[in-house]
């Protein structure tokens, strides 16, 4: 599934959603929805995402070569996304799965596995070679769906992302 300046529209138990690049007007209910996790979850706030220079401009962020921020929603309210762009500190070429966080209503929906797709897609389109990504070992559900495509776990970070409280590394090979 390819995504260029479009959207994928689809209905689930009466609700709207929408699957679609992340624009310039999204930034601050994007980066409240994010917040909002991880605060749900007890994801510390220094260390990670939280406290991202990043997450209050995203369009800005994402708005670069090889990167790309998609966001999914529900009835018009951005309800989560998630993001690919070059691995940070290095040198190899992979990218990045960044900031794939989801409100509770786009929980257990298949929502996580159509963005994750969407983003390996495009990763693969962009002609990465690997799938990054760093998580907190109690995001179980997230691990899980990250191991149903085929990420695999490792023993430690690749690159340097700043995120050094997130203690579980995964990687895939596209």
């Amino acid at each position: 599934m390819y995504i260029h300046n479009t959207k994928i529209n689809f209905k689930l138990t009466n609700h709207n959603y929408q699957i679609r690049e992340l624009q310039p007007k999204d930034n601050e209910q994007l980066a409240k929805v994010i917040r909002a996790v991880l605060i749900e979850f007890g994801v510390p706030k220094v260390g990670t995402a939280y406290e991202d220079k990043a997450l209050d401009c995203m369009f800005k962020t994402y708005n670069i070569s090889k990167a790309k921020y998609f966001i999914i929603e529900k009835d018009s309210e951005i309800i989560g996304g998630a993001g690919i762009m070059q691995l940070q500190n290095s040198t190899e070429n992979i990218c990045e799965l960044q900031k794939m966080y989801f409100a509770p209503e786009a929980r257990g929906k298949g929502l996580g596995t159509k963005m994750m797709r969407i983003c390996l897609d495009k990763a693969k389109e962009f002609s990465y070679d690997k799938c990054y990504l760093e998580t907190m070992p109690y995001m179980e559900s997230a691990r899980k769906l990250y191991n149903s495509v085929g990420f695999e776990s490792l023993d430690g970070p690749v690159g340097d992302t700043g995120h050094y409280s997130c203690s579980m590394w995964m990687i895939k090979k596209l």
